[in-house]
């Protein structure tokens, strides 16, 4: 499989991974260490092949992600689920441990966020579907991520979240009524 887009990694070994699994080029910004050399690169890279960020789903990658969104705009979004990139010995998570299956899906999956859209999920939608306060708001918000293919967000990354990827109420819905299901099964 042949990426034509550069895709954005935090390290060496994310190289290696992406390699593994795909024909692509990558632009490492050495962890959250990000520079404004690096940033150059990657809004050169953006202008002629375009941009995919893969970042590890943890806190610092989430953070590198927000830096480049907001300094190179227009670039593509691949996610990793949390469970798809832990060390196999349990100790560490990051795209260098996600299989060559798991990255592919994701890079397949990879998402444009575009600005200013119409608002379609309120807050309060939010609220009632007990995703932001809550005993299983956390949980909830994993899954829906994970339904909607949008990352792991916290409570106040979540609404944002929905709005930049244009999820619809019904898209939202649709994938809210399966996190309960399996939640009242579970």
């Amino acid at each position: 499989m042949k990426i034509k887009e550069i895709i954005v990694v935090e390290g060496r070994d994310d190289t290696v991974a992406i390699q593994r699994a795909v024909d692509a080029d990558t632009i490492e910004t050495n962890g959250s260490a990000i520079n404004a050399v690096t940033i150059e690169k990657i809004k050169h890279a953006q202008e002629k092949r375009g941009v995919i960020i893969l970042t590890d789903p943890d806190y610092p990658g989430e953070k590198i992600r927000r830096r480049v969104e907001q300094e190179v705009k227009g670039c593509k979004h691949a996610f990793i689920k949390k469970q798809d990139a832990m060390a196999k010995s349990g100790k560490g998570i990051g795209v260098e441990h996600a299989t060559p299956d798991v990255i592919r899906l994701a890079l397949k999956d990879a998402y444009m966020m575009q600005e200013e859209v119409e608002e379609l999920i309120s807050q309060e939608d939010l609220m009632t579907a007990g995703l932001i306060a809550g005993p299983s708001a956390k949980e909830r918000r994993t899954q829906l991520g994970q339904k909607l293919k949008i990352g792991y967000t916290n409570g106040k990354q979540l609404y944002n979240r929905l709005k930049v990827f244009q999820i619809t109420k019904q898209e939202f819905v649709t994938a809210l009524q399966e996190v309960l299901e399996e939640e009242s099964h579970a």
